[in-house]
This record gives structure tokens, sequence and C-alpha cells, in this order.
């Protein structure tokens, strides 16, 4: 089984190729406004190196919508290509090894968080928004395990600061854990998008 695993919820893209339960392939590589261009020719060196793939599996979020997109967008293609399976595991199960029990937090922007546990390779709750600071302390005393962000803030946690890697979504996709999309993917996106509409005078 080869997998290609892409993971651009952050602010640092992920990529690895996995044959037969081993990582050939990765790269992790700053993901600025060209992602679009640079994330299929990074893909082509990891495709030569497995010698084609059978299984794509994508990190859904939550993070950046647009990178996330992209991503799906990738995949579809390459999948219309090589007729492969696609997969969507949630972006926080790929911050810790496949065996980890930990919490995941993030700035869900507009003073909300979101939130989820993750046992074994599977996010147990979430990822879901959480409305306030003090009702993301009270999860965080409830689990009692260790805290995962992807980035700094200024809220008085103490947490190990990682971005997901596309070696553990590859391993989970080998394992068969995780997955909580196939086919058609779509982002892990916990509200509406904000649209401003303009004024009419």
């Amino acid at each position: 089984m080869r997998i290609l695993a892409i993971e651009t919820s952050t602010d640092t893209a992920s990529l690895a190729g996995w044959h037969s339960g081993q990582q050939l392939w990765g790269e992790d590589f700053p993901a600025k406004r060209s992602l679009s261009g640079e994330l299929a020719p990074r893909i082509a060196v990891g495709l030569e190196v497995l010698g084609g793939v059978d299984r794509i599996v994508v990190g859904l979020g939550p993070g950046s919508y647009a990178g996330v997109r992209i991503a799906i967008a990738t995949a579809m293609g390459l999948q219309a290509v090589f007729g492969c399976e696609l997969l969507g595991i949630p972006s926080p199960v790929a911050m810790q090894p496949l065996g980890a029990h930990f919490v995941v937090v993030g700035d869900a922007r507009r003073g909300s968080w979101y939130f989820s546990e993750v046992i074994g390779g599977r996010c147990v709750i979430g990822p879901e928004l959480v409305g306030s600071i003090e009702a993301v302390a009270a999860r965080l005393a409830a689990a009692g395990v260790p805290l995962i962000m992807s980035e700094e803030a200024s809220v008085g946690w103490s947490p190990l600061i990682v971005t997901p890697q596309a070696s553990v979504l590859a391993h989970a996709a080998s394992a068969g854990c995780g997955i909580i999309q196939s086919g058609a993917l779509e982002p892990l996106y916990l509200r509406d998008a904000y649209i401003t509409r303009p004024t009419l005078g």
C-alpha cells in the first residue's frame, strides 16, 4: 500500500509518503500564499519515490481554510489520475504519535477556541468550538493530559508547540484509524464563514 499524506492546516505544510508501513519520503515547508503553486511539484517528488499512490490522506483541519481546500483539491486531482482511495482525518490527530493521549486547543478567532481530545489516533472529543478561555481551562483540568497547540497563545497555559505531521496521518491511514471522511472530502470548518457584505448606497 503506497500512501501519500498531505497536511496544510497551519503555517507549516507537511507531506509524507509511506510504502508497506514505512515512511520513504517526507518534507515540511512554509505554507505561504504560493502554496497552491508549491504543492504539486513537491508532491511529484514524493510520487516518484513511491512509484505511484494507492491511498491519499488529507488533514482536514481545523485551521487554515484555504490551506485545507488547496490540499483537498490537489488530492482530488491526483485521485482522478491514479484512481486511488481518498481519506480525511482531523488534523489534531497528526500532532503526536498514534499511541498518545492528549488534547489540542487552537485559536478559532473572534474570541473562541477549538478543543479536541485525541486517544490512540482518534478524536474522541471534537474538534469543536468552545466559547471562552474559562471553558477551555475547565476542559483541560478535566482531561489531565498534555496540551498541544500549533501556535503560542497569551493565556497562561504551558502547551507543547508542534504542527501537525503528515507522517502521522500516513501512519493513521495505514492503520485504518482516525478516518472520518472518504471520497468527497470537506474541511472541518467549525462555523459558517464570516462574510462582509457591501453597503449599498
